[in-house]
């Protein structure tokens, strides 16, 4: 398969999600619609290095696709790089940005036949975002949908009001925010306990994990060790 062309996006609104982790709004002026599936990333061609592949950073799209030509990317700082401090200190509203993309196979399984849960640590978040939103918009039938966040403390949850909105508003939609490192009035710990405690029957499942490795290679291992197939496990691994 023959690579996708670079194209140029601009940024049309910047916010701060938490003290170092930001939402970028993108459109892509030459297209009328930049169509993408929920899970999806897109890979920037940053001015950080005269090496082409030491330039390129890739972030999973965090918006829903809505029939525009606009998404949304979350982005946490890494103070020892060079893609996201590059990202935070020179990108403004108006700023041009050379992407590629969509692309990726981390992608909703449809229709859906069994309970999905969506386990996840930091911005790895961004493509179940993506994905829950899309379920929503697009009425898509489910049965049972978990989404188990897992973050250090309390300042770095991510989307925390608009996914306990959805809780709200969506039947059989469950979020479940743990953190590692503060007691708060919710979960404490990882994210590990949260799914096996959900999985104690055995529902027919499908497990979808994002994140960093370490959390991902556990996950992989615990949900395996329950008796689920390999095949009911897809991943998308961070950094």
């Amino acid at each position: 398969m023959s690579l996708q062309p670079w194209i140029t996006g601009k940024v049309i609104r910047i916010e701060d999600e938490t003290a170092d982790t930001k939402r970028f709004w993108i459109t892509i002026p030459s297209l009328e619609v930049f169509d993408f599936k929920p899970g999806q990333f897109v890979t920037l061609d940053l001015p950080i290095h005269e090496k082409p592949n030491k330039r390129w950073r890739s972030y999973s799209i965090a918006s829903s696709p809505d029939g525009t030509n606009v998404f949304e990317l979350l982005i946490v700082l890494n103070p020892n790089g060079l893609g996201t401090p590059y990202l935070f200190k020179e990108i403004s509203v108006g700023s041009e940005l050379t992407l590629r993309g969509p692309q990726g196979v981390f992608t909703l399984q449809l229709p859906i036949e069994k309970e999905l849960f969506f386990i996840c640590t930091g911005t790895g978040i961004a493509p179940f975002r993506s994905m829950v939103k899309y379920i929503q918009e697009q009425k898509i039938t489910y049965q049972k949908i978990h989404l188990i966040f897992g973050t250090r403390k309390k300042e770095n949850l991510l989307y925390t009001s608009e996914l306990t909105s959805l809780e709200q508003s969506m039947l059989q939609f469950h979020y479940y925010p743990t953190l590692s490192k503060e007691e708060w009035e919710g979960r404490k710990g990882y994210v590990h306990a949260i799914y096996e405690s959900l999985c104690i029957t055995k529902p027919a499942a499908e497990f979808y994990l994002c994140g960093w490795k370490e959390m991902i290679d556990e996950a992989k291992q615990r949900i395996m060790a329950m008796g689920y197939d390999k095949k009911d496990i897809h991943l998308e691994i961070y950094g």
